[in-house]
């Protein structure tokens, strides 16, 4: 069993004896870990590690099926939470998330709303705020009332990004949040989540740029659905850790009080 642990003190989430399966594969392997509050927490390693799968059975999208697994949000077992509490307090963007074209950005952004609204509900001024908030921190305002279908690749990431944001959940599960998204708009990416951290959100998020990952408070690295290795990220442990799950073929270093990844030559 992986059983991986950060600080004791208030937990937001985390798996025990958690395993996962996919097309009768099996692609996690019994694993046990915890996530501190108003942390961010990067998950990496090489493809097919189960990285994804992972954040799918910590949002609840894909249920744990060894006897005895399961998820806790706040100490309370996942399964156990209704639906609606469950959406208020955790978000989720995945990858290729769906929605429909023809919706215009305010729209598809109100549909982070709904666990707060009453069933058939028209949105509140709250809902309307938290709207333009989260269009606003992703710059995506102007927008607005274009169909999600006209936007590009980058565009839509960033609305859906926003529609996470607009839940205001304390916990924020992303998986692959910079894909299509330019260099300035991943620097504004890392600016929000930092903020989000410093009022104290949770954020997990899988990435395949390490040297973004690298960024975050604590890195925790997977390889063929276990966790090898998990610890703060400005640890010389976590760094050496990086690179063996990539084969040797990056190297951690320090530039301008950054720590970056070059790949080695």
């Amino acid at each position: 069993m992986t059983n991986v642990k950060f600080a004791m003190n208030n937990i937001a989430i985390q798996a025990v004896n958690t395993s996962a399966m996919l097309q009768n594969t099996q692609v996690l392997h019994d694993i046990s870990l915890q996530f501190e509050a108003g942390h961010w927490i990067s998950v990496v390693g090489p493809n097919g590690a189960g990285k994804s799968t992972l954040l799918k059975v910590l949002a609840g999208v894909l249920p744990p099926v060894q006897d005895g697994g399961r998820v806790e949000l706040f100490g309370e077992i996942m399964s156990h939470i209704a639906p609606r509490e469950r959406a208020k307090k955790l978000a989720w963007l995945g990858q290729n998330e769906a929605s429909a074209d023809d919706l215009t950005v305010f729209d598809v952004v109100m549909l982070g709303r709904l666990p707060h609204q009453a069933w058939l509900a028209a949105p509140n001024a709250a809902d309307i705020a938290a709207v333009e908030q989260a269009l606003r921190s992703t710059q995506a305002w102007d927008w607005r009332g274009r169909a999600l279908g006209q936007l590009s690749g980058g565009e839509r990431q960033r609305v859906l990004l926003a529609r996470a944001l607009a839940v205001q959940a304390d916990v924020l599960l992303m998986d692959e949040p910079l894909a299509n998204l330019d260099p300035p708009h991943q620097s504004d990416w890392l600016a929000l989540v930092r903020q989000l951290v410093a009022d104290g959100k949770t954020v997990v998020s899988v990435l395949h740029e390490t040297t973004m990952a690298l960024q975050a408070d604590d890195m925790l690295i997977m390889a063929a659905g276990k966790v090898t290795h998990v610890g703060k990220t400005a640890d010389v442990a976590t760094h050496r850790a990086l690179e063996h799950v990539f084969e040797n073929r990056i190297a951690i270093k320090p530039i301008e009080n950054m720590l970056v990844s070059l790949p080695k030559m």
